[in-house]
């Protein structure tokens, strides 16, 4: 047994402070395309590639980049990955030229992507046990926070200042927490450098695929979904083949990309994926809903409207640390929880927007919170507690893969979903209340997921690695 890392818990700070910016990014900048339309005079539809963009290439990098940390070591790849996040930032932010600006943001996609899966796989190598859950949970809290306050912290820095601090002010955050991560992040064994063959032919057709299936939906207001929907059936092709020959790998002894006995071998986290994926359908879906109902349809401004969601950010913060102390104990049934008090929350908000003031909601999106803290970092932690450490960084980002793709479908179907209802009833309510609902429903669906899993943990040992992929060592 190896001993723990003195600084591990100051190391995990540091990563969730550049895991927090990166994943900030993602929401954030919505708020300001209407600024950023009128100074750099261009269309909303080339405006809006500065967040679509940078959706897509976050989500295409994920995989890849796990897996390339798991090879060459997690510290370097997050260093490296940092580095150049900080760097795009800054280009973003002096940009003159819209085309400019969308190349930054497509590079910062890649940096964001190529550090998220370093993150949970520096969790996995620094800590194990009751602490590794704790990790989890502040984790999952950096997550769902991140998210949620995008619109807030966004709509405070318009207030006092360009739209360029918004990435502007990841510089200074940035570079206190390159130097820090320098300083704190654990070295690996020189002996576990330089492992691994990292498939470059998975690369192309896993990343094909995430393309082909992201792309419409990241173009859905462009109308994506009507024009490009063939691209499904590329990805579907893509990935197909993508999941051959990566068995064919593993058959010939190689390394695979994503090593597919991970999914049908390792107990949870296959369901830990397909749960994720459908609960970020929801959870990212109902945030551009709100705010579309909130500035649009009651004239709020982008302040007003992110703080009106605050309650659901502050109720998941504090739930998520504390489900991190309870995974261990209460396991699967934890997400359960957490899923039956989400869906209550958003019905709940569904119909108070419907039948009551729109201030009266905070109570329901409070519930609505604490049920989400109870999802996303005990999801994470159940997920991968049977992964060895060796895959951590590639299993971490194929599920960080299925979130990004989660919330692509719910930020393109549930917005869709309120404007057709809005133009069949002219009724801002009704609309709101009906795409809230649909959040609900993708959520109940991973509730009907987190059951199945639940059930089957009773049926199997608990921690019990994966007999496929145990004879993987443990390096970092």
């Amino acid at each position: 047994m190896t001993q723990p890392l003195p600084h591990r818990w100051r190391a995990l700070w540091v990563t969730l402070v550049a895991g927090f910016m990166t994943l900030l990014d993602v929401s954030i900048v919505a708020v300001a395309l209407p600024s950023m339309q009128r100074e750099l005079g261009t269309t909303p539809a080339a405006v809006q590639w500065v967040v679509s963009g940078y959706a897509l290439t976050f989500g295409l990098t994920l995989v890849a980049a796990g897996r390339l940390g798991d090879a060459v070591g997690r510290r370097r790849m997050f260093l490296i990955a940092l580095a150049a996040f900080i760097l795009c930032s800054a280009a973003a932010g002096a940009a003159p030229s819209i085309e400019l600006l969308v190349v930054a943001r497509l590079a910062q996609g890649i940096a964001s992507g190529s550090l998220a899966p370093q993150n949970s796989a520096l969790i996995q190598q620094m800590f194990t046990g009751a602490e590794r859950a704790r990790a989890f949970g502040f984790f999952g809290a950096t997550v769902g926070i991140s998210t949620a306050v995008g619109p807030v912290i966004g709509g405070l820095i318009l207030a006092v200042a360009s739209w360029r601090w918004i990435f502007y002010v990841n510089v200074p955050i940035g570079l206190a927490a390159l130097i820090l991560a320098a300083r704190l992040l654990p070295r690996p064994a020189r002996a576990a450098e330089g492992r691994g063959h990292l498939d470059p032919v998975g690369v192309l057709l896993l990343g094909g695929g995430v393309l082909a299936a992201m792309l419409p939906l990241v173009q859905a207001e462009d109308g994506g979904l009507r024009t490009l929907w063939w691209l499904f059936l590329v990805g579907a092709a893509l990935l197909a083949t993508f999941a051959w020959w990566e068995r064919r790998a593993v058959r010939r002894g190689r390394d695979p990309l994503l090593d597919p006995r991970l999914l049908t071998g390792t107990p949870g986290y296959a369901g830990g994926i397909a749960l994720g994926t459908m609960y970020f359908v929801g959870f990212s879906g109902i945030w551009l809903v709100l705010a579309l109902y909130f500035q649009e349809g009651l004239g709020w401004s982008p302040l007003h409207s992110g703080l009106a969601v605050t309650p659901f950010s502050a109720g998941s913060a504090v739930a998520a640390v504390v489900a991190g102390r309870l995974v261990d104990r209460l396991g699967r049934r934890l997400t359960v929880i957490g899923l039956v008090t989400v869906v209550s929350g958003l019905v709940t908000t569904a119909f108070v927007l419907r039948y009551a003031p729109a201030w009266a909601v905070a109570p329901a999106l409070l519930i609505g919170g604490v049920g989400s803290g109870l999802v996303i970092s005990p999801n994470i932690t159940m997920a991968l507690r049977n992964v060895p450490v060796s895959m951590a960084g590639a299993a971490g980002g194929a599920l960080q893969t299925g979130q990004r793709v989660g919330a692509a479908v719910g930020t393109a179907l549930l917005p869709g979903l309120y404007y057709v209802v809005l133009a069949a009833t002219r009724d801002n309510h009704l609309a709101v209340m009906v795409a809230v609902c649909a959040a609900a429903g993708a959520v109940a669906v991973s509730l009907l997921i987190a059951g199945a899993e639940w059930r089957a943990d009773h049926r199997r040992p608990q921690g019990e690695p994966n007999p496929d992929v145990r004879a993987h060592t443990t390096h970092g």
